[in-house]
């Protein structure tokens, strides 16, 4: 059963995507206690590691990855969070470089396929802090970083048990075009401030590596991944960038139970965004597409998300 129903009915009002999306976003508010903790890179670098634990001690662990320009407070990550430590499993929500309120040491920083310091926080949940379950669950940006990490190992650590990817822009390509379209002109718009914002401060001490009229010149995401995000990670361009680190290519590969929700009205993802050939031909990948949700907005009962509730239905069915 590769491809499954969904049984998702959001309140009427929130039937409509962008009002989702929005008051997701924007408004929803988890109240949940967390412990930060720092952990250094094998470069030098650092991470901010948010955990939260479940009333009694436990072996297990989900991992949660937030979206672009997030960070681990926000609800859909501490909503997550909230659920599964209620049900006997310890949370760790991740901050990607930069984004837990002070900015990383490297020019680098994160972006849509960088697996690299995922896989450095799950040696550190395993050997280090000795949890034998690991669950994964990301949204949008962190769930395409979660599906290629699977995908593009020969074969991953047996305590991964499970993966969970919320609104995932599966191709990049297609998911950027979508966000230069007028009807997403409010989000692309919001997305570019932080981001820009953001690399202010940074090119004050990498004056060398990126110049005030290089941003300057930034005037939509497209050319914010021209101009930083594939220079400073290694890619020829913006094309190359998307091309390398879409996981929709590495989606065939997947050897452990992995679910997949994505909305089929949500304005991020473009039709390759909803990968059915990919499920229909993996038996270890789920495909859920809800008729409604927006980007991460499955709001339900008693502000426990409906992809909260799957994911955890899901682990416990693995």
């Amino acid at each position: 059963m590769p491809i499954l129903d969904s049984t998702y009915k959001p309140p009427f009002f929130f039937k409509k995507g962008f009002v989702s999306t929005v008051y997701s976003g924007l408004i929803r508010r988890v109240s949940l206690i967390q412990e930060r903790e720092r952990i250094t890179l094998n470069d030098g670098d650092f991470l901010d590691l948010d955990w939260s634990f479940s009333k009694e001690k436990s072996n297990k662990l989900i991992i949660l990855l937030h979206g672009l320009e997030g960070h681990a407070q926000r609800p859909y990550v501490t909503g997550a969070a909230k659920l599964f430590n209620n049900h006997g499993v310890d949370a760790v929500c991740v901050n990607f470089r930069g984004c837990s309120g002070e900015d990383n040491l490297k020019y680098r920083s994160y972006h849509s396929g960088s697996t690299e310091d995922l896989d450095e926080v799950i040696n550190h949940a395993l050997f280090e802090k000795k949890y034998t379950d690991i669950y994964l669950k990301g949204f949008s940006l962190g769930a395409n970083i979660i599906l290629k990490y699977l995908g593009e190992r020969e074969s991953v650590l047996s305590e991964i048990k499970a993966a969970i990817a919320v609104s995932v822009p599966c191709y990049l390509y297609g998911s950027a075009k979508e966000l230069h379209t007028f009807k997403n002109i409010l989000f692309h718009d919001r997305f570019k401030k932080h981001l820009i914002n953001r690399l202010k401060i940074k090119q004050k001490h990498f004056a060398n590596d990126l110049t005030v009229e290089e941003i300057a010149s930034i005037k939509t995401l497209y050319d914010f991944d021209n101009v930083y995000t594939s220079k400073a990670h290694g890619f020829k361009d913006a094309l190359d960038y998307y091309g390398q680190s879409s996981c929709l290519q590495f989606l065939p590969n997947i050897k452990i139970p992995t679910l997949i929700i994505n909305a089929l009205n949500d304005s991020f993802l473009s039709a390759e965004c909803y990968p059915v050939k990919e499920a229909k031909q993996n038996p270890n990948l789920y495909l859920e597409m809800p008729k409604f949700g927006g980007h991460a907005g499955f709001i339900d009962k008693k502000n426990v998300y409906y992809n909260e509730k799957r994911a955890l239905e899901f682990v416990q069915s693995v």
